[in-house]
């Protein structure tokens, strides 16, 4: 996954799915979600039904 730019992580809302914050972090979707999951994403993670969304 490429990573993202400057004005691409500025441009992002207030929250953003576990995949975007993963992309700028230059995570890969799996090892995210398995850090999530393991509450410790290196930010604050909600779950809305069986979605997970950073803040």
């Amino acid at each position: 996954m490429k990573q993202m730019s400057q004005d691409e992580l500025l441009a992002l809302p207030a929250t953003v799915s576990v995949e975007t914050v993963a992309r700028a972090l230059g995570l890969g979707r799996t090892r995210a979600h398995q850090l999530a999951r393991q509450g410790q994403f290196p930010c604050k993670v909600i779950r809305i039904g069986t979605s997970a969304t950073a803040l």
